[in-house]
């Protein structure tokens, strides 16, 4: 769709039909800002504005146009009867992507056109592709969960704002019982199949706006709670281990239960701008809290505050 701003009927006629012809659609408005309604109704894939128009010149409709929601992906070219550098500099100024000078050389406007949406159209494309590929190395690909890189990212920026609020930061490390067994007794597909399940579980217990689950490796999972108190992620804890409980995914080699458990160690600080601790440390802490909660037997959890 092309959106054509130009208080001339006359021209508008012209381009129109010409434009048609070349298989386009074709919006008209008559004044910039009843073409500004009209981008922000439509969003089309290129306008064609006329520069000289009264009320509000092309430059500062253009100007405006700019300042929209996903103005990048709408060129605009620019339509003027004034070739001067002045003109030409102040249409760039602006936005426009390029400009076309009447009275017209339609070869050129039809080349024009064609290039600046077929431009537009690759350029989506690739923000779009860019977008899938920062969404996949952010993302497991087994438990579709957040990944060690995205944890290590997002803990950073958590921890510098639970700094800059002076607020709790927690974090939860779990790992399931004797997966390996299990692997061993159903084969790795079912350890897959286990994996994904758990990781059901944990995004769903863990809905805060802010939490993040994490596939940390192998059998191990993390969640990072801003804003949580020692107490609080307790209560998170505790309401995974539940939850997995609940699911009763049959663990035929377990020496806690007959059903997958997990085993956890909880971490909370206040992250400070002036302290020696490093995000790492929370990492650390309930890693050593894991540890001991294998150690006291399993299928259950341990806390280590850093506070």
């Amino acid at each position: 769709m092309v959106l054509l701003i130009d208080d001339e009927p006359f021209m508008r006629m012209q381009v129109r039909r010409f434009l048609e012809k070349e298989g386009y659609q074709i919006v008209e408005a008559t004044n910039g800002q009843e073409g500004i309604d009209a981008c922000k109704r439509l969003h089309p894939d290129l306008i064609l504005l006329d520069a000289m128009m009264p009320i509000m010149d092309g430059f500062e409709c253009c100007n405006q146009l700019q300042a929209l929601p996903a103005s990048d992906h709408t060129p605009v070219l620019m339509i003027t009867g004034l070739e001067d550098q002045f003109s030409v500099d102040k249409a760039f100024a602006v936005g426009a992507i390029d400009y076309i000078t009447k009275p017209f050389h339609w070869a050129v406007l039809r080349q024009r056109v064609h290039r600046l949406i077929q431009q537009s159209q690759l350029l989506q494309q690739l923000e779009e592709s860019n977008r899938v590929w920062q969404h996949l190395a952010a993302v497991d690909a087994l438990t579709q969960l957040a990944n060690r890189h995205q944890l290590d990212v997002q803990l950073d920026v958590e921890w510098r704002r639970m700094a800059r609020e002076e607020a709790p930061l927690s974090f939860i490390l779990c790992d399931i019982d004797f997966f390996k067994r299990y692997n061993d007794a159903l084969g790795h597909q079912a350890g897959d199949a286990c994996l994904r399940q758990v990781a059901k579980v944990i995004k769903r217990v863990a809905k805060r706006p802010g939490d993040l689950a994490i596939r940390y490796g192998g059998e191990e999972f993390a969640v990072i709670l801003p804003n949580t108190p020692l107490d609080g992620a307790v209560k998170v804890a505790e309401r995974l281990q539940n939850a997995v409980q609940r699911i009763q995914l049959v663990h035929p080699n377990s020496k806690v239960s007959s059903y997958v458990t997990l085993s956890t160690g909880v971490s909370t600080t206040f992250p400070s701008q002036t302290s020696y601790l490093l995000p790492e440390a929370l990492i650390t802490a309930a890693d050593k809290a894991l540890y001991e909660a294998k150690a006291m037997g399993r299928d259950r959890f341990c806390v280590h505050s850093l506070s």
